[in-house]
């Protein structure tokens, strides 16, 4: 089995907006110049969502930047991209999306020998009062960890 070297491109964002409930590794179609911008760190998934429409599973709002050797072979770079699963996936995903708050959102971008996939979630939004949470557990973490630092070093 090969292992590719190339970078994995993290959605930061969604855990902060989202809990995340489930995860999925999918296939993405893609045009070749935009795997190689893949491969070179061009891609970003900050505000990229899934929605399934019409039995298929489409990807909206992942930028890929233009391949620079491209030219004329360079797709837009906002374009919607229809992810690979297989019929059950959907159809268990479709059920579970139809309750109320539930949404599909990429956190992941990697390479698996050669192939571009994506993590997909099943995620449901946080309120701001969860956010709060996550911002005070987060700064709470970073107390315990610095002053736990501070103590090994010797400094009280």
């Amino acid at each position: 089995m090969t292992t590719d070297h190339s970078p994995s491109l993290y959605n930061r964002k969604a855990h902060f907006e989202y809990h995340v409930l489930d995860s999925f590794e999918v296939g993405l179609a893609l045009a070749g110049t935009e795997v190689k911008s893949i491969r070179a760190g061009k891609a970003n998934l900050q505000d990229a969502f899934a929605r399934i429409e019409r039995g298929e599973v489409w990807l909206y709002h992942m930028h890929i930047s233009p391949y620079d050797q491209g030219n004329r072979y360079n797709v837009d770079p906002v374009r919607q991209r229809k992810m690979l699963m297989h019929r059950k996936e959907i159809d268990k995903l479709e059920i579970k999306l139809r309750e109320k708050g539930f949404t599909l959102v990429p956190l992941k971008l990697y390479f698996t020998r050669g192939k571009v996939k994506i993590q997909l979630a099943i995620a449901k939004g946080k309120t701001m009062g969860d956010k709060r949470d996550t911002l005070r557990k987060k700064e709470a973490d970073r107390d315990v960890e610095r002053a736990l630092r501070n103590h090994q070093k010797g400094r009280f």
